[in-house]
């Protein structure tokens, strides 16, 4: 698909980390936007900021895992722009790691889903249907994780099980428009190759009173800043790879038309090949090993 000036995207999870990066990418190759999240000082801030550097951009509240408030940010962004090219289903939360999974609060897995599985499928209810129906090319990416999606991550079970159901739901929704030989195709973002600075670690202080949690948090990484330190006093060197790189990876992808937004890495490849092998040979996961010994060490 051609990005051209004038196209509209929408963007989810906007008003900060990849989410903007996304935006501000689509804003500077001329496209209208509509940024959507959930912290609305934040989104202020985001949106003032794109239109002091000339982009034509609204600012919609949503709250992705409430199906009533994405029809509201569809209902805006055609009201907006009377249109929809691109739409980043890229709204998440981090929950759940602490301690074993059978440990976890059942209100840790709801609110997981509601954000990380409902929102994207919402998103598509409520965009889908209009775009096919304009009959103009559009692309919809869907913002996965390498802990569910390439290899699933132990220590963040919650998370990453919600994150491998993204990649399910957009292989779906890619066969449905290619059935329906629609112009509108779909993607998976998996962002990385390494670590991001993005708000995802302190996701708890957007989290809704009827998903809150039953007794205190127990990690031992309250922030992002937390774990780096943490890491760099073990003699563990943290790489990050910039949410700008991210967002031309989407930009690039879209362009493309390529599915698996997945940019090139040895050690994503190493775990593709190690998870696929031990499904050929139907043998145990031995490309877990390395979180068993370390979680026996720890």
């Amino acid at each position: 698909m051609e990005l051209l000036p004038g196209q509209v995207a929408v963007v989810t999870g906007a008003a900060s980390g990849i989410g903007l990066a996304m935006a501000e990418r689509f804003a500077a190759e001329g496209l209208q936007v509509v940024l959507a999240d959930v912290e609305e000082p934040a989104l202020d801030k985001a949106v003032a900021g794109l239109r002091e550097r000339g982009a034509e951009v609204v600012g919609q509240m949503v709250d992705v895992s409430e199906r009533e408030s994405v029809d509201a940010l569809a209902d805006a962004a055609y009201r907006a722009f009377g249109a929809v090219h691109v739409l980043c289903n890229n709204a998440g939360v981090g929950s759940g790691a602490e301690g074993r999974m059978w440990e976890h609060e059942p209100n840790d897995w709801k609110w997981a889903f509601a954000v990380n599985v409902w929102g994207v499928f919402h998103g598509i209810q409520a965009f889908v249907p209009r775009m096919l129906a304009a009959g103009t090319p559009g692309h919809i990416v869907n913002t996965s994780s390498g802990d569910g999606g390439i290899a699933p991550l132990p220590t963040a079970s919650v998370y990453a099980v919600t994150k491998a159901a993204v990649v399910t739901m957009t292989e779906s929704l890619y066969a449905h428009l290619r059935a329906e030989q629609a112009p509108v195709s779909a993607s998976v973002l998996f962002p990385g190759p390494h670590m991001l600075r993005t708000g995802l670690w302190e996701s708890h202080r957007n989290r809704p009173e009827r998903f809150a949690k039953e007794r205190p948090r127990k990690t031992p990484y309250r922030s992002l800043a937390g774990w780096e330190a943490a890491m760099e006093a073990a003699g563990q060197q943290v790489e990050f790879t910039p949410v700008e790189e991210v967002a031309g990876t989407v930009v690039d992808g879209i362009r493309a038309d390529r599915f698996w937004m997945l940019p090139p890495s040895e050690h994503s490849d190493r775990q593709i090949r190690a998870r696929s092998q031990s499904m050929l040979e139907r043998s145990n996961p031995t490309y877990l090993e390395n979180f068993i010994q370390w979680d026996e060490k720890a």
